[in-house]
């Protein structure tokens, strides 16, 4: 027997985190005190009430059949409101499609719009899975810069100068994954006008914009981005919901209906609980923001000491539930692999990221204070 995988599957590797984590798990059952900084899996529960929804409405005989492939209309009504109060989006002429978690939108956006040989502009320092999901569906990245005596901003001399007339999509992501990056409303502005302009697809993957981030912004923030653009959103990194895998895609309906096409191919709907539960986060107040960025500030405070004890360069202004910092010797990958070896501390290496990170490494804040105190004590 001779079964041969697809040779698409030449295009790209098994994702990073999938093996890393393979192995770390081999080390914790050897008996190694491991601590797991690198992945951003939330470590705090969701709030009471979305726990309650959930099991309330689990009892329910009518919550275990099909569901519409476009969610509950109660979900997308409640997404809309969330996106008037906490974003001051005009979300009348929006459509909303409920996800399984915002990386499955990456996929269904880029079945739904590229052919291959299609091209896909892909900042140089971002997240891996824009990358192997334009492989996958056999279109070509091509990565634009961002400028790291800049505070990672678009090199936007490279992107006027660029050949567009094969780019379809333009991946964007703030605030930014993972240099913690904030965007400004002209910022985004710019990257509208430059997507109106050359015909393309904007895609802004939006998942952080709540942790340590006083300014949040939807792309929809921008006049005229309904024409050209969808913006990706989930419960998993603002909510701790990330295991729940609840997201979604909006834009206008014309530009939301080729997604939905393949989704309704791909899936039979969300859990009916599960939506009625994200209703329930949808409609927290403020408090709830409040409450998880205080945790996430003193974790921060202290995920910086331990920066500085490694020797490492960071900025202090970063949001997102990470740090990011270059490594003393510049060589990430060797930098994490000596902090595993001589604390038993996991981070991961900034190469995961693109060539531009190669010099950095990140460590989660997804970790209690006491645990990342544990940590700088052994540093210490």
């Amino acid at each position: 027997m001779n079964i041969k995988p697809a040779d698409r599957l030449a295009q790209f590797s098994e994702y990073y985190f999938s093996a890393k984590l393979r192995a770390i798990r081999e080390l914790i059952a050897q008996g190694r005190p491991i601590v797991n900084l690198g992945i951003g899996s939330p470590d705090q529960m969701p709030h009471a009430g979305v726990i309650g929804a959930l099991q309330e409405t689990a009892q329910s005989g009518d919550s275990h059949g099909y569901q519409p492939y476009q969610g509950l209309p109660a979900l997308g009504d409640a997404i809309r409101e969330f996106y008037a109060r906490a974003y001051q989006v005009h979300v009348e002429d929006k459509a909303v499609l409920p996800l399984l978690g915002s990386k499955e939108g990456i996929m269904h956006t880029s079945l739904a719009y590229l052919n291959p040989g299609d091209q896909v502009l892909i900042p140089a320092l971002g997240y891996p899975t824009y990358t192997s999901v334009t492989r996958i569906v056999g279109a070509e990245p091509v990565y634009f810069p961002l400028m790291e005596t800049s505070d990672w901003a678009p090199d936007w001399e490279f992107l006027e100068q660029l050949d567009c007339s094969k780019v379809k999509i333009l991946w964007i992501n703030y605030p930014h994954m993972p240099s913690g990056t904030r965007a400004d409303k002209a910022l985004l502005t710019r990257y509208v006008d430059f997507a109106r302009s050359r015909n393309i697809l904007l895609c802004h993957d939006n998942p952080y914009s709540f942790i340590l981030n006083d300014s949040p912004l939807s792309i929809f923030n921008v006049e005229g981005a309904e024409e050209v653009a969808i913006e990706l959103n989930s419960l998993s990194k603002s909510f701790n919901m990330a295991g729940w895998r609840v997201g979604w895609a909006m834009g206008s309906e014309k530009l939301i209906q080729p997604v939905l096409q393949i989704k309704s191919n791909m899936d039979s709907g969300m859990f009916k609980p599960v939506q009625l539960a994200a209703i329930e986060a949808l409609n927290l107040d403020r408090s709830w923001f409040d409450g998880l960025n205080d945790q996430y500030r003193k974790r921060q405070l202290v995920g910086f000491r331990i920066m500085d004890l490694l020797n490492c360069q960071y900025s202090d202004h970063q949001a997102g539930m990470f740090v990011w910092a270059k490594a003393p010797n510049g060589d990430g990958e060797a930098f994490v692999e000596e902090i595993l070896d001589r604390y038993d501390v996991f981070m991961a290496p900034g190469f995961i990221f693109g060539e531009a990170g190669r010099s950095y490494i990140r460590l989660s804040l997804c970790a209690s204070v006491e645990l990342l105190e544990e940590v700088y004590n052994r540093m210490s």
